[in-house]
């Protein structure tokens, strides 16, 4: 398994992940029930956070402002200034029954353990599993590991986005949960087409 090149990235087909109608953002009781439910029946979701993105020397990060939590067929978005999304969040990510997979997650479980109290239990980077898998020097990012297994172009639009503004745009929305949906399929995708058991 290689690292492609940014160029051979670039003429890769796009991941297309999941449609609007896939993702469910958690705001209210009802919505984190119906998340809950499903969720806890998951032996494996991907897993990532977004923040807002820092631009001055010197300024701190408020921490995630959204977790994402994805199965293969949908994903599920928990803004953390609903106080219901991020308890049922920490239910989720302190199961120790349900693998959480992601890319670059050390600092992730970092901020969610200071900022909001979340201690996160049975976790994979795939950043390290691709990064020894490929024989690199580097951990390999969400964008490569896409390339690499799955051998689609994953965008980033949205990267670098005002995360902390309320509602969320679309492309925002679609952003996140491919983060996190991105990460269980090239999990899948490992397991599947290279019999690795993460």
């Amino acid at each position: 398994m290689i690292r492609p090149t940014k160029e051979e990235i670039r003429e890769l087909p796009l991941y297309k992940g999941l449609a609007l109608n896939d993702i469910n953002i958690i705001e209210n009781k009802h919505d984190a029930d119906d998340a809950l439910k499903k969720l806890q029946t998951e032996v494996c979701l991907g897993f990532d956070t977004e923040s807002k993105p820092i631009f001055n020397k010197g300024e701190k990060s408020p921490g995630p402002t959204l977790i994402q939590l994805s199965t293969p067929e949908k994903a599920y978005l928990f803004p953390t200034r609903f106080p219901v999304a991020v308890a049922a969040a920490r239910k989720i990510l302190s199961d120790p029954k349900i693998e959480k997979v992601g890319f670059g997650i050390k600092n992730d479980n970092k901020e969610l353990r200071n900022r909001l109290n979340i201690e996160i239990a049975n976790t994979q980077d795939l950043s390290i599993t691709l990064k020894n898998l490929a024989g690199e020097k580097n951990s390999v990012g969400a964008r490569a590991a896409v390339a690499m297994v799955l051998k689609l172009r994953l965008g980033k639009g949205a990267q670098k986005s005002n995360w902390s503004a309320y509602p969320l745009k679309n492309s925002q929305i679609l952003y996140a949960a491919n983060d996190a949906h991105s990460a269980i399929c090239v999990q899948k995708a490992l397991m599947t087409n290279y019999k690795i058991n993460t």
